[in-house]
């Protein structure tokens, strides 16, 4: 089983609460570019060995239909079975699996989440994890900057089996 979902990381901090001494108030000064990169993320997961995996792609541009396309063809170059792959109904989620379908690749086979339940989607965990936690109150320095970071993050997501079986408990999906 494969879940696929894509994020969108900004210059910009995501400001959350903060503890500073009384009275010295923390003073932070963001970018006012508005650059951003785009991150595609698969979680998968082999039931019958409990064996998790984490795989993405990090983007100059906004995510489309043939990036998709590529980064499907990719995991399953690393997997090497037949895939179930699990999203929403993005519409360039809709275009990339017609695509790949009428390309032949007998090896997916899609299946859709129901329309507005986020809660199920594991992958939406890796980005308030990642987003709501880890880079919370973070100013990188510039667009090159937020690439390394976002690298580093999410190979240690990759290499903690422990987190990546957490996600898909939030999620309350039975593995």
């Amino acid at each position: 089983m494969v879940f696929l979902d894509e994020s969108g990381f900004l210059l910009q901090p995501l400001r959350r609460k903060i503890w500073a001494p009384v009275g010295q108030t923390p003073i932070r000064y963001p970018w006012d570019r508005h650059d951003r990169l785009s991150v595609m993320c698969a979680l998968t997961v082999a039931p019958w060995e409990q064996r998790f995996g984490l795989y993405y792609d990090l983007l100059d541009h906004n995510c489309h239909a043939i990036d998709l396309m590529r980064f499907v063809q990719s995991v399953h170059r690393h997997l090497r079975r037949t895939m179930l792959l699990i999203w929403d109904r993005w519409n360039a989620h809709r275009s990339a699996a017609a695509q790949l379908a009428q390309a032949g690749r007998s090896w997916l086979q899609p299946q859709w989440l129901p329309s507005y339940a986020p809660e199920l989607d594991p992958v939406e965990f890796v980005w308030t994890q990642s987003k709501y936690a880890d880079l919370a109150n973070w100013i990188p320095e510039d667009i090159d900057d937020l690439r390394l970071h976002l690298q580093q993050l999410l190979e240690e997501y990759r290499h903690d089996p422990a987190r990546l079986y957490s996600f898909f408990q939030i999620a309350r999906l039975p593995i």
